[in-house]
């Protein structure tokens, strides 16, 4: 897995975010639309993707897509 691949996903997974959008400094949390829905969707993403369970407060925790990334990476025993 590399942030390029990471971020496409993002991407894919939230129809309201057009592609090009994030970048590995983009704090996620600021975007336009941003909810509580979105954090469930994310954390659904990372565990169906990834095979890395997040809890809300790690997720939380993370300021930008390269912090989430970290995380993921940080968690995964397959990456």
């Amino acid at each position: 897995m590399d942030i390029k691949n990471f971020i496409q996903q993002l991407e894919a997974e939230f129809e309201d975010i057009p592609p090009n959008t994030l970048s590995a400094v983009t704090s996620f949390k600021d975007l336009e639309d941003w909810s509580s829905m979105h954090a469930l969707i994310l954390i659904a993403l990372v565990d169906t993707e990834y095979d890395v369970t997040l809890s809300g407060d790690e997720l939380m925790a993370c300021h930008t897509v390269i912090d989430l990334f970290n995380l993921v990476k940080e968690k995964s025993t397959t990456l």
